[in-house]
């Protein structure tokens, strides 16, 4: 391991806003994450596989109304995210690293009111589709963590996972799809995100691929 990630990951350590395995925090948030993380009691929005947490970041500069976790196994990218909102103060942003298939271990029932899922692995290899954060098994557990109606946003560069995540929601009679568009940027939303781009997406974008974006929540 370089020097460079030995150092980030004892920053993370000791980073208040980093919540990882070590600390305390790590088995007492789940239900807990106004009380125990943030100064504010706020809604909860959560990105997934959040990188360097850009995106993050982006969304608590906008929203200081709202509380932002951005999620991922990375140290070194949590890291960075982690590092900048100290720097700015942004206190409504905080970085969870863990898998996303441990998320229920960090967030009880209806806990989030918003998720994000940005640029994801596309898995596009049949035997890999389990893989995919819209696959079914990833969807149950969004269901049960995001409030009912709480809105859920899905951004890809990515064709393949688009049509599929499409076809996956499309025939779920319990999934209400507000918006949907194959080229966001040329759609009526693209002001709406404030310009607000994940690295992923400033690269995809900057080389001319179209933006897809799906909005929608579970129905009772």
């Amino acid at each position: 391991m370089s020097r460079k990630k030995l150092v980030r990951f004892a920053q993370n350590e000791v980073n208040p806003n980093v919540v990882q395995e070590g600390k305390p925090i790590f088995e007492q948030v789940r239900g807990q994450w106004n009380a125990l993380q943030f100064a504010v009691d706020q809604p909860l929005v959560v990105e997934l596989a959040c990188g360097r947490g850009e995106f993050t970041l982006g969304l608590g500069r906008q929203y200081p109304n709202q509380n932002f976790i951005g999620v991922d196994i990375k140290g070194s990218r949590i890291w960075k995210g982690s590092s900048t909102a100290t720097a700015e103060g942004i206190a409504n942003v905080a970085f969870l690293r863990t898998q996303i298939q441990q998320l229920e271990n960090f967030f009880a029932p209806s806990e989030i009111s918003e998720l994000w899922i940005t640029f994801p692995d596309p898995f596009p290899r049949d035997g890999d589709e389990k893989r995919r954060l819209t696959f079914p098994k990833f969807l149950e557990m969004y269901k049960q963590l995001v409030k009912a109606g709480g809105i859920i946003h899905f951004k890809t560069d990515n064709t393949g996972l688009y049509e599929y995540t499409e076809s996956v929601l499309s025939a779920r009679p319990d999934c209400q799809i507000h918006h949907n568009t194959s080229d966001f940027y040329e759609s009526e939303l693209r002001d709406a995100h404030y310009g607000i781009k994940t690295r992923y997406e400033k690269i995809f974008s900057d080389k001319g691929e179209k933006i897809k974006y799906i909005q929608f929540s579970f129905i009772e």
